[in-house]
């Protein structure tokens, strides 16, 4: 075996986060790791990483105990790895955050050359120049991906590396991964697309609070089987969210024009939408097409002025509210990066609940918290979308990714919001949880409320929502009914072919 990991204990407070787990890889491997959030995926590939150490156990390379694993080690042996959450440097470029970690590499024009072949030839285009603060978080992605294969990994450990991509661009990275294998790579797979575990992985270990509760060969399994192997019961049956007499409308966007920080042409050019009530509308687009920059206007981030365009909510015109004005007029937001825009990682849960939710449900009053509605509020989203904690008084900064995402998206939903919009809402969610999350977003459409779905992921796009747009070159396609379109014809606009929509 290339890498094996023997009997991996990792304990923190108040969480068995990995209890006596086994896991092996060889060779030209292409092995999933599968699981619930919180059931100790990025634990167990962090102490592999040498990011985190294990309380018990032993990692073996090549059959070598390897003692003292750290991420320079790591590296040194051959792996490579892209985590969920991005270790970059916001005030550097993507030359700068590159280069880090590229030991013997001293000449940065021939880093860079190296970095523009790679990207362009993985279909994950990167400028070497841009800083990092500047790039929307599928962007980031990339350069942890083109990081990594810069490298040449003998292990490549991928957490949800595809969440950026068209499907055209899916399969061009699978060409690549095979390819890796075919040359003797090992590649460790965590995704909750199931649908892309069957099409390329070998095998599968599957976690569930912490310990390793099967091993499948997932071309041989259903997707349904391995969700339900995954999450320890039934899956019940998703259903697209479909509107026979929508409300009046309740969000209109007209011609919003934006230019970006010294851009030679507008990040959002003539983009205009309509959503009534009842309705949930997906706008789907890889990373960087302008979808940073319209989550900003809708939710006041940015305001409008002048020739800009405009933005109504309920026949108000909102263009030039903030978002704390916009939320008092009935809007609701989720942004796609969860520590830090959404939630603060350094604050309690019943905090975060607050920080949004504060006049909508009435957590304050002359000055003071309520501090026994705030826990309630808290206590009742922990509750109703199975937020994995210790309870309302944890860190934000203690959950995972995706049981941080419940937690967001359940204090925003239970404002009742007439109007929410949502980024990437199931970005690094289990099955079972992306299917909670879809359920309660059509609950709420189903009480008359207008839902905007910015994603980058087409199955959530078309077993969620009844019309669907596209955002590519900062341009909005005409949005149209799901089932009037096929995953074919929307990566095709997500790649750039603007027009196909008025020739179909």
């Amino acid at each position: 075996m290339l890498f094996e990991a023997r009997n991996i204990s990792r304990t923190f407070p108040g969480c068995l986060a990995n209890d006596d787990i086994c896991l092996s890889i060889g060779e030209g491997e292409i092995h999933a790791l599968l699981g619930e959030n919180g059931a100790g995926k990025s634990t167990l590939v962090s102490i592999m990483y040498g990011v985190l150490k294990q309380d018990s156990g032993s990692l073996f390379w090549a059959g070598n105990l390897v003692e003292g694993m750290s991420p320079a080690k790591a590296r040194q042996l051959g792996i490579g790895m892209v985590f969920q959450h991005f270790s970059l440097f916001e005030s550097l470029s993507v030359l700068e955050n590159i280069a880090l970690t590229m030991d013997h590499e001293r000449d940065m024009k021939r880093l860079s050359e190296r970095i523009v072949d790679v990207s362009k030839s993985y279909g994950l285009p990167l400028d070497p120049g841009a800083h990092v603060f500047e790039l929307s978080v599928g962007e980031r992605q990339r350069i942890e991906i083109v990081r990594c294969l810069l490298q040449d990994p003998k292990l490549l450990i991928l957490d949800e590396p595809t969440s950026v991509l068209t499907p055209q661009e899916v399969e061009r990275l699978f060409v690549t991964l095979r390819k890796l294998s075919d040359e003797g790579c090992a590649i460790l797979y965590i995704s909750h697309k199931l649908d892309e575990v069957r099409a390329l992985c070998h095998g599968a270990t599957v976690l569930r609070q912490g310990r390793v509760v099967g091993e499948c060969e997932p071309a041989k399994h259903s997707t349904r089987e391995i969700a339900e192997m995954m999450i320890g019961a039934s899956l019940a049956p998703s259903a697209r969210q479909n509107v026979s007499e929508p409300g009046p409308q309740r969000l209109s966007v007209k011609d919003v024009t934006l230019g970006g920080h010294g851009a030679k042409k507008p990040v959002l050019h003539n983009v205009s939408l309509n959503v009534r009530g009842g309705e949930i509308v997906g706008i789907a687009g890889v990373a960087g097409n302008g979808q940073k920059e319209l989550m900003a206007v809708l939710s006041g981030e940015t305001t409008l002025e002048g020739e800009q365009g405009s933005i109504q909510v309920d026949g108000m015109d909102v263009s030039l509210f903030g978002p704390k004005r916009r939320r008092r007029h009935g809007m609701a937001f989720v942004p796609e990066k969860r520590n830090g825009h959404a939630a603060v990682p350094e604050l309690a849960l019943f905090e975060n609940g607050f920080l949004t939710a504060k006049k909508s449900l009435g957590l304050s009053g002359k000055g003071l918290i309520n501090s026994r509605a705030t826990r309630q509020f808290a206590g009742r989203i922990i509750d109703d979308f199975d937020v994995r904690t210790t309870g309302a008084n944890a860190d934000a900064s203690s959950l995972s990714g995706g049981n941080m995402q419940k937690f967001i998206v359940g204090r925003e939903i239970f404002q009742n919001p007439g109007v929410l919009v949502v980024s990437q809402p199931t970005w690094g969610v289990d099955p079972g949880a992306a299917q909670a999350i879809h359920r309660s977003l059509i609950e709420l459409a189903d009480k008359g409320a207008a839902i905007v779905v910015i994603s980058q992921d087409l199955d959530e796009i078309f077993s969620l929502c009844g019309m669907i747009a596209v955002l590519s070159e900062g341009k909005l396609s005409q949005a149209r009914k799901t089932e009037q379109v096929s995953v074919e014809e929307i990566g095709l606009l997500m790649g750039g072919l603007h027009d196909l929509g008025a020739a179909s």
